[in-house]
């Protein structure tokens, strides 16, 4: 599980690619590397990979195809640069909200918005996902935790301030790009549910 509290940005300084797979190798900030193992889970811009190898701060990441298909990760190059956190282990604060790491689709960014100590970032989802999404709700934009702002129709906007912008890798996120995407589970669950209690009250009548 991950808090959506991005820790960092990595380089992303090879990427070898295999049969039906790719390994990328990022150089991991200092602070992320005490105690960390092979297996272990590091969230690259929201979604979960695995340690392959530990090399001093180079890290290795096999992606399958599916993940290079689903998300954006398939479009990285060496030099580009990924938001990323650890796991969270029990007992941690979650300043953000329980993301779980897995990419429900990639939404493309429409507008940025520019104003003083903030940015306002409009987003158009992917046909299908606009139905969780509400204002004031949560949403796991590359990994890190937001609040949404507005929704019309199949977009949405979030409002980011500097703290925000320096972290992570939004502030270089312009009209165009493409942003992986992870619903609030909880929220899912509530619609798919009564999605699903309204359809059989409908087979019934």
């Amino acid at each position: 599980m991950f808090t959506g509290i991005v820790q960092g940005v990595a380089e992303v300084v090879a990427i070898e690619e295999k049969q039906d797979f790719r390994t990328h190798i990022v150089r991991l900030p200092k602070g992320l590397l005490p105690g960390l193992q092979l297996g272990a889970s590091v969230a690259h811009n929201g979604c979960c990979l695995t340690v392959t190898r530990v090399e001093d701060d180079l890290v290795s990441f096999d992606l399958m195809q599916e993940t290079l298909r689903v998300t954006n990760l398939g479009e990285l190059k060496a030099g580009g640069v990924v938001n990323v956190e650890r796991a969270a282990r029990f007992g941690d604060d979650i300043g953000g909200h329980a993301m779980s790491g897995h990419i429900m689709g990639l939404a493309t960014v429409t507008e940025v918005i520019e104003s003083p100590n903030n940015r306002t970032v409009w987003f158009e989802l992917p046909a299908g996902l606009e139905k969780y999404v509400f204002s004031k709700g949560y949403i796991g934009i590359d990994g890190i935790s937001l609040t949404i702002g507005a929704v019309e129709n199949r977009r949405f906007c979030v409002h980011l301030i500097p703290e925000t912008l320096l972290r992570t890798n939004i502030a270089a996120r312009q009209p165009g790009a493409r942003i992986n995407i992870e619903i609030d589970p909880q929220t899912q669950a509530i619609v798919d549910t009564v999605e699903r209690v309204l359809a059989q009250r409908g087979q019934a009548a």
